[in-house]
């Protein structure tokens, strides 16, 4: 039996902890997009959103005042995750 891993194109640009909160700023060259990861270290949740690339550094700072922004349902994705290797 093979398993092939997915792999994925982001790149990390930034990332800060803020309390029980890592926020991360990404960019995928595949499409040129900017996105945020917002992972919650209580409950073990991730939030991920898209940005527009000329407001990801704010997006980053910010991050909350960005979902209501964003096009497209107001819900943001959030997922369960065990985010292996990631020590925020």
């Amino acid at each position: 039996m093979t398993t092939t891993a997915a792999t994925s194109t982001r790149r990390e640009l930034a990332s800060r902890v803020n309390g029980d909160l890592a926020i991360t700023l990404f960019w995928d060259p595949r499409d040129d997009s900017t996105s945020i990861d917002i992972y919650h270290a209580t409950t073990d949740e991730t939030i991920s959103f898209r940005v527009p690339p000329d407001r990801a550094l704010d997006a980053f700072h910010h991050p909350f005042a960005h979902l209501d922004k964003r096009p497209g349902p107001r819900a943001p994705r959030l997922t369960a995750s065990t985010n292996p290797g990631r020590n925020p």
